[in-house]
């Protein structure tokens, strides 16, 4: 069985912090338009329509702004309804955070930028604040814009959480500075933690795309399980982000992507062989093989519609 990991970074927008919390909520969490929310409460009713569970990596950096009750908000639905709440963070809070920054007013756009000690103790503040709004103790961890390094898979494990999924070998100018490269591709053991790279497929020139919603289309995130299944590959991680839905200006749904992500949840659900997996029940397994991962071969087809897609996409719902 290939377990599938729908992950979900679940994040007030730091771009759209003066619009205070109630707005940044609506428009970042719940995904509220004129036409229906499609935000993660939508994501939740979809999945578990199709029997699935998703990991909601969550993160606590505005309560710095909102206090914990804006987090509470956003954890206790996902708890509720049986969903997996992991640990997210972005840094960028702590400039916006001004006097209430409680780490000497450091600031950096992403964990990396911090030394060692300063990112345990972000860490650790960010996973106290996340269980302290009702999430179970976390024990994984992706950072915001992916932008880790090694110094931040020793403080997670400094800090007690067993794994990372900031690792992108999808993404060929990522912010992520951990010292592996677009061949680990497995699960593997790596400065402490073990590292779940997120998935990817093959395109053409030898590049790699990452299997976020935005990103492929539906029938190649699901080709592309289909093929980690195939090949016998015991897990594979699907990226999306709480507002992905909407339009880039978060006041429209994009019908496009929205139907994207219901064609992906049910071909999941109706798929032999494989199962949504979450990391509070079913965490990854470092891989035993060494070598490159598989990975689903580059399709014109499969390419072509996407593109045209995407194209479709960016015309309607890119600019509002």
């Amino acid at each position: 069985m290939t377990g599938v990991y729908i992950t979900i970074d679940t994040e007030y927008a730091s771009s759209l912090a003066g619009l205070g919390r109630a707005e940044n909520f609506a428009r970042s969490i719940a995904g509220e338009t004129p036409e229906g929310p499609a935000g993660v409460f939508y994501k939740m009713r979809l999945m578990e329509r199709c029997g699935l569970k998703g990991v909601f990596f969550v993160d606590p950096m505005p309560a710095l702004l909102w206090g914990r009750e804006a987090i509470v908000d956003v954890v206790r639905p996902i708890v509720e309804a049986g969903h997996d709440v992991q640990l997210h963070c972005h840094t960028e809070w702590l400039e916006l955070a001004g006097s209430a920054n409680p780490f000497g007013g450091r600031t950096g756009r992403n964990i990396a930028d911090f030394p060692f000690d300063e990112q345990c103790a972000i860490l650790e503040w960010a996973r106290d604040t996340l269980v302290a709004a009702g999430a179970p103790r976390p024990v994984a961890f992706r950072a915001g814009n992916y932008g880790a390094n090694d110094d931040t898979l020793h403080a997670l494990a400094e800090i007690g959480l067993a794994y990372d999924t900031s690792h992108t070998p999808g993404i060929a100018d990522s912010a992520c500075r951990i010292s592996l490269t677009r061949r680990h591709r497995r699960p593997i053991r790596h400065c402490g933690v073990i590292e779940v790279p997120t998935g990817c497929i093959r395109t053409f020139g030898r590049g790699l795309r990452h299997a976020q919603v935005t990103a492929i289309s539906s029938d190649e995130m699901l080709a592309a399980i289909r093929h980690a299944r195939d090949h016998h590959l015991s897990s594979f991680t699907l990226v999306s982000h709480s507002f992905e839905l909407l339009c880039r200006a978060r006041m429209r749904v994009n019908t496009i992507l929205q139907r994207r992500f219901e064609k992906l949840c049910k071909g999941i659900a109706e798929m032999p062989g494989v199962a949504s997996a979450t990391y509070a029940d079913a965490p990854p397994r470092p891989s035993a093989k060494e070598g490159p991962r598989p990975v689903l071969p580059a399709s014109r087809m499969r390419a072509g519609m996407r593109m045209a897609e995407q194209l479709v996409s960016n015309s309607l719902y890119g600019a509002r």
